[in-house]
């Protein structure tokens, strides 16, 4: 079986003041019907960050606030619109309430860490007594004491069983898959063979979370090289979002750019999930929008850029994550209140 560098991760659900006020109202929520994947970036000069660069859970290279990258106020002043009804914040207060005595995991790469830190920092401000939590088996995560929840994260980059990508494997050196321990032949081709990966992957998860359990996938997180890979130079020293007429330019895969693989990924993920209970966390398209959004060359250790490159990956805290964390948690009270229906 075969593994991407940013494959995509199912996540399973099983003194300071807070930068906005929790709510004492009857939390909002999104018609059940609104998509909340597809809309646009405004810019609000009210919206503030609900953490900053003090949350405990932070990661050094994402910190972007501790490490002084330009333009923060302004990356955290773009709030997501949905074409058709509003995405509320997440009240940490209330969701950590809705959680209560519940577990909730993440299980991938550092793109869903770079996720979970987010959720991290975001729900610590509901409850300050939050304290890091490790286990056996678990890479990291944090308990909640007041409410008795767990967020935990397995780091697990390589959910299958080798490290592969185009410049890797050429096509003049195929990629060798396995199927009940034997090799397929012919050799497959990369994406066919990813597809077979897939159709295990979700077999497996299918078989070992039952329905009581409610799963997500999500889908690609975009990268942002202009001019060349990481390992070739790439950058990603943007001020402003995308326009949406740049979106195609950029990540088509008929346009065979460096950031071409995201795409055609999802369309293999959205056909190996189609007939599952697992939802769709489909945060691609927003976050191909934000371009100015990642740590770029502000990384929080001299010399990071010379030796690792820029990074345009990941993304800063707080920043774009947050957004996502506002959609799971839009997602997490649909299905809690619909019976674990997966949303449409």
């Amino acid at each position: 079986m075969a593994h991407l560098p940013n494959i995509p991760s199912h996540l399973l659900y099983s003194t300071l003041v807070p930068l906005y006020p929790l709510s004492s109202t009857k939390p909002q929520s999104s018609p059940p019907t609104c998509d909340l994947f597809n809309g646009n970036w405004v810019i609000d000069p009210n919206r503030k960050p609900i953490y900053d660069d003090t949350c405990p859970f932070h990661r050094n290279a994402w910190n972007c606030l501790r490490n002084k990258r330009e333009n923060m106020g302004r990356i955290n002043s773009w709030k997501w619109v949905p074409e058709q009804c509003e995405l509320p914040r997440i009240d940490p207060l209330r969701f950590l309430g809705l959680m209560r005595n519940k577990r909730i995991g993440f299980v991938g790469d550092s793109l869903n860490e770079n996720f979970l830190v987010s959720l991290l920092c975001v729900l610590r401000v509901a409850d300050l007594g939050a304290k890091k939590w490790k286990r056996k088996g678990a890479w990291r995560g944090a308990y909640f004491p007041q409410f008795n929840v767990t967020v935990a994260y397995h780091r697990a980059v390589l959910l299958a069983k080798h490290e592969w990508g185009y410049d890797k494997f050429p096509k003049e050196t195929p990629l060798v898959f396995y199927k009940a321990g034997q090799p397929i032949v012919p050799p497959l081709q990369m994406l066919d063979g990813l597809r077979v990966v897939l159709e295990s992957m979700v077999s497996h998860i299918q078989k070992e979370f039952p329905r009581k359990t409610l799963k997500f996938w999500r889908l690609q997180s975009p990268r942002h090289f202009y001019g060349g890979d990481w390992n070739q130079n790439g950058s990603c020293l943007f001020n402003e979002p995308f326009e949406k007429l740049q979106l195609d330019l950029w990540f088509d895969p008929s346009n065979n750019g460096v950031n071409k693989e995201a795409r055609q990924l999802n369309r293999l993920i959205e056909d190996a999930l189609r007939t599952t209970d697992i939802q769709l966390l489909d945060l691609t398209r927003l976050s191909e929008f934000r371009a100015d959004a990642h740590p770029a060359i502000w990384l929080g250790k001299q010399d990071a850029v010379a030796i690792w490159g820029q990074d345009c990956m990941h993304w800063c805290l707080p920043g774009v994550p947050d957004t996502w964390v506002d959609i799971l948690s839009q997602l997490i009270h649909r299905s809690i209140y619909n019976d674990f229906e997966p949303v449409s």
